[in-house]
C-alpha cells in the first residue's frame, strides 16, 4: 500500500531544490529579442526582476535577488530590456512605456508557460516601470520598487544640461557624454518627452485604487 507524499512547504524546498538557471529569449511586441536568465527551482511560482537605467540582468543587484529568492525556492527570472545588455534593440533615454510593454511581453510568455508571477521588483528605473506596468495591468499582486526616482523632472538637468529644453528643441536630439568626453547615448526629444510624461504618482493612486477595488 502505497502513501501519497505531502506537498513539500517552502522551506523545503528551500533547503532541497536544485536551481537550474537556463537563458530564455522573449520576443516583444517590435519583435525584438529579450535575453533573460531562468533561475529555475522547480516551484512554479516566479518573481520577475526589472534592471536600472543602462543596466543589465547581469548587474549584482539583479543577481543577488535571484540569489536570494533561490535559497527560499522561488524561482525567478532577470532579463535584459530592449537595447540593454543581451537584447536587441536600441538603447534609448526615457523609454518608459517601451520597457512596461517589454515587461508585458516577459509576463504573458510566463503566463502562457503556466507560471503564477508572485511579484514583479525593479531596481532603479526598473522600479519606475514596475510601478507604471501595475498601474496598466492588474495581474500581478505584489510589485516592489527599489530605489526607483519618484518625480522623473529630477536628475534631467544633471544629465543633460540645464538647457536642455532649448538644446532638443533646436537640434531634436542630445548627445551624452561621460566625463571624459566619449559620446555614451543620444537622447531624442522622443524619449526625453516619455520621461517627462511618465507621472510615477499618478500611477501609484493607480494601483492603490486597484488595491481598494479587488
Amino acid at each position: 500500500m502505497s502513501i501519497p507524499r505531502p506537498s513539500p512547504t517552502q522551506e523545503e524546498w528551500a533547503q532541497h531544490s536544485v536551481t537550474h538557471p537556463w537563458r530564455v529569449i522573449i520576443k516583444n511586441s517590435h519583435g525584438e529579442k529579450l535575453v533573460g536568465i531562468l533561475h529555475d527551482t522547480g516551484s512554479k511560482e516566479l518573481v520577475v526582476l526589472c534592471h536600472g537605467l543602462q543596466s543589465s540582468k547581469e548587474r549584482i543587484p539583479m543577481v543577488n535577488l535571484a540569489a536570494a529568492l533561490e535559497k527560499e525556492g522561488i524561482s525567478a527570472f532577470r532579463f535584459d530590456f530592449a537595447g540593454n545588455g543581451e537584447s536587441e534593440g536600441s538603447f534609448q533615454y526615457g523609454n518608459y512605456h517601451r520597457e512596461t510593454d517589454d515587461l508585458r511581453a516577459v509576463i504573458q510568455h510566463f503566463h502562457w508557460e503556466k507560471r503564477l508571477i508572485t511579484a514583479i521588483v525593479g531596481h532603479s528605473k526598473g522600479g519606475n516601470v514596475a510601478l507604471l506596468y501595475a498601474s496598466m495591468f492588474n495581474d500581478v499582486s505584489k510589485v516592489v520598487n527599489i530605489s526607483g526616482r519618484f518625480n522623473l523632472e529630477r536628475g534631467i538637468e544633471g544629465r543633460l544640461g540645464k538647457d536642455f529644453l532649448q538644446r532638443i528643441k533646436q537640434n531634436g536630439f542630445i548627445d551624452v557624454k561621460n566625463k571624459r568626453g566619449k559620446f555614451e547615448y543620444c537622447v531624442t526629444e522622443e524619449s526625453l518627452r516619455d520621461r517627462l510624461s511618465t507621472d510615477t504618482h499618478a500611477a501609484c493612486l493607480l494601483i492603490h485604487q486597484d488595491c481598494r477595488r479587488s
